[in-house]
């Protein structure tokens, strides 16, 4: 093989357009399928995240009560949506809130050691739950108490956010207070200090998008009943009657009241559904970057296949000359085969310096992490792999090229 190197660079350098075309369209693929599969890879990632609640035994129920119902006839009105939820065979355990892990809304407030909003440590989510909020959704106090009856007050449209106690993540906990537990300590969402009483393992804010990646962690729940006419009911239910209960639950809030509304399509939802919904972008650019990927390594293997076809054809007198003089078919095979593995890797090294550069483009316009060494690795060999296997068929046949074709004209 290293005795063709140089017959082969001076058969390319007449041959430069082409060369120079294949050894591109290498380069740009390279570069593009890198990427793709990095935010592939990293889309799926987020398909999968963890929400820190037990997603297989909940319910979300969109509620919104008709007319304009003032705070007071809202507090009773969801006090009694609770109580019939709870008489509901099958369900373990309910609460109202204003949002839920993978809700893609909410509220999110500052978070820091003093009043002093222009000196917040981070940003937080935050729940509004109640003293059956941690059973519901399945969540795991590691410190401290949970909220009591007695904690648990009203937030109409015209309140503020200044709850006396707060219930907290364990990532939060040690980014407010690296050095000291935080149970007991106060932290300020508003201008009022409010007591940390309680430190949960795991539960990610409701939004999904990578903006909201760096605070995913840090949570806030407080002890509050939101009193407008939009409310989210969660609903535990007891182990194999999910899809009986989803039934259940419109039927049952519907004979107790019917002044709501409850939307058919997703007013009531299981956390598989509200998974789906919430990554349905995410899964939706894994399917075109794959398409794209995909689309581009064929037509850099057709090219590959087109191009040394053409040159096979050009060069049918000469091969039947080598043959003449004795070269053997494994060696015409051999040389199409380096003289393409020459190109391919004059492309993939243009393309790994492109796939650098897309990739820290990408990282200043959408933020996204810095590309892997191993997806430009893989990239690599899948493109010389694709290479050496499109000029296969090609070079085959240039391999059974007769030796009296030197003696016809071209």
């Amino acid at each position: 093989m290293t005795m063709q190197i140089k017959p082969i660079l001076a058969a390319l350098r007449h041959h430069k357009a082409g060369t120079l075309l294949i050894a591109a369209q290498i380069a740009l693929t390279l570069a593009i399928v890198c990427n793709a599969l990095f935010i592939i890879h990293a889309r799926l990632v987020r398909l999968h995240q963890p929400s820190g609640i037990d997603e297989a035994s909940l319910l979300v129920i969109g509620n919104q009560w008709a007319g304009k119902p003032g705070s007071d006839q809202m507090a009773s009105l969801m006090a009694a949506d609770l109580d019939t939820l709870r008489k509901v065979p099958g369900v373990a355990n309910v609460y109202a809130t204003n949002t839920f892990p993978l809700g893609n809304g909410g509220m999110a407030l500052g978070v820091s050691h003093s009043p002093d909003k222009l000196k917040s440590v981070t940003t937080s989510g935050i729940y509004f739950a109640d003293e059956n909020a941690l059973a519901t959704l399945g969540l795991k106090l590691v410190e401290g108490r949970n909220f009591r009856p007695d904690e648990i007050g009203q937030l109409d449209r015209q309140g503020y956010v200044k709850p006396d106690v707060v219930i907290i993540t364990r990532a939060l906990a040690a980014l407010m207070f690296p050095q000291r537990s935080a149970i007991g300590q106060p932290i300020y969402i508003s201008a009022k200090p409010s007591i940390v009483i309680g430190i949960v393992d795991e539960l990610r804010t409701p939004w999904v998008d990578t903006s909201f990646a760096k605070w995913a962690d840090y949570s806030t729940l407080i002890p509050y009943r939101e009193l407008t006419p939009i409310v989210q009911y969660i609903v535990r239910v007891q182990p194999g009657q999910l899809d009986e209960v989803m039934h259940r639950v419109r039927a049952a809030l519907y004979a107790a009241n019917r002044l709501r509304v409850i939307s058919p399509k997703d007013g009531v939802r299981s956390f598989a559904q509200v998974r789906e919904q919430a990554y349905r972008d995410d899964r939706g650019m894994a399917i075109l970057m794959s398409g794209i990927s995909v689309i581009l390594l064929l037509i850099t293997g057709a090219g590959i296949v087109g191009l040394t076809s053409f040159w096979v054809g050009q060069r049918r007198k000469q091969i039947g000359v080598r043959r003449a003089l004795g070269a053997t078919r494994h060696d015409i095979l051999s040389y199409f085969l380096t003289e393409n593995l020459l190109i391919a890797v004059g492309g993939v090294v243009l393309g790994g310096v492109l796939a650098i550069g897309l990739n820290l483009w990408l990282m200043k316009q959408f933020e996204l992490d810095r590309l892997a060494p191993g997806y430009l690795l893989a990239g690599v060999v899948t493109l010389l792999l694709l290479g050496q296997g499109a000029v296969l068929a090609p070079a085959l046949r240039a391999s059974r090229v007769p030796p009296v074709e030197a003696t016809r004209s071209i």
